[in-house]
């Protein structure tokens, strides 16, 4: 089976890491647009040949989409004369806005895949060894796919070591909300927060691993999450009403002293660590 993905960075380039490792590709195909990507994608040796998408869609069996939501969505007009048996599949954070945007002529080749991976950095040198084993991959709406299609993705996933569910997009977008995109939207918070409080230095100085902890994923790319905070803005808000509700919450405990109501409310979070 010959693979193409476009775009190359931490997803994408960790994709054709695990393709290589498994033996999973007669050819990897890779493509990308600045100069700067492309030279690092040699350098690192991640594909077996940079090429243009009319090039893929002639040579591949399935092409992967490891870009950002928003360039997703703008790239599908290239793929409406695909071969109806190239999968064409994305790796998108949201699902439910992308599936609504492919053309119907294309539905049936159209994999919305979601790797529950990943991490704050980006660009071809992020790419790791061993980021999708051990993990779970959200494939969505498959109902609507030909089962041609279906079942190259299953194959794809299992060979590298992947948990599969399957799942509504809508459903998706709302458990990714929680899981994801509002951790981002908290983290982004607290380093603003900081920033706007504390000086270079002290934060050198003081800052110990709780706040490393989560600040961390504040040094994710603003590009790709304005994207995705877009796409799943109704969902977003909601979750930002509900953190804010128990910030409210927290505070009014801290204000009246009521530190035993408070002691209580932290062990309920405690508990989240008897399910992760």
């Amino acid at each position: 089976m010959n693979i193409g993905i476009i775009g190359l960075g931490l997803m994408g380039g960790s994709l054709a890491k695990a393709l290589k490792k498994y033996s999973l590709a007669k050819k990897i195909y890779g493509y990308a647009r600045s100069e700067k990507s492309k030279n690092e994608i040699i350098e690192l040796n991640l594909v077996d040949e940079l090429t243009d998408i009319d090039t893929m869609k002639k040579n591949c069996d399935l092409i992967i989409l490891a870009i950002p939501v928003d360039n997703i969505i703008s790239i599908l007009p290239e793929f409406l004369d695909i071969n109806k048996n190239t999968t064409i599949m994305d790796l998108g954070s949201t699902k439910e806005f992308i599936i609504k945007s492919v053309p119907s002529t294309i539905r049936k080749n159209f994999i919305a895949a979601h790797p529950m991976t990943g991490t704050e950095k980006s660009g071809p040198k992020a790419a790791i060894d061993n980021l999708y084993e051990g993990n779970t991959v959200v494939l969505c709406n498959l109902e609507d796919n030909d089962n041609l299609h279906v079942n190259r993705a299953f194959r794809l996933f299992q060979e590298i070591g992947m948990r599969i569910v399957v799942m509504d997009a809508n459903e998706h977008d709302i458990h990714a909300c929680y899981m994801s995109h509002l951790p981002h939207a908290i983290s982004f918070s607290l380093a603003n927060t900081v920033m706007n409080h504390e000086d270079p230095k002290s934060i050198l100085a003081l800052a110990a691993g709780g706040f490393k902890d989560m600040s961390r994923v504040a040094k994710s790319s603003p590009n790709m999450w304005t994207d995705i905070f877009k796409q799943n803005r109704k969902n977003l808000l909601k979750a930002i009403d509900q953190f804010e509700s128990h910030m409210k919450e927290v505070r009014e405990m801290v204000q009246n002293e009521d530190y035993e109501n408070l002691k209580k409310w932290m062990a309920k979070a405690n508990s989240l660590h008897e399910i992760l």
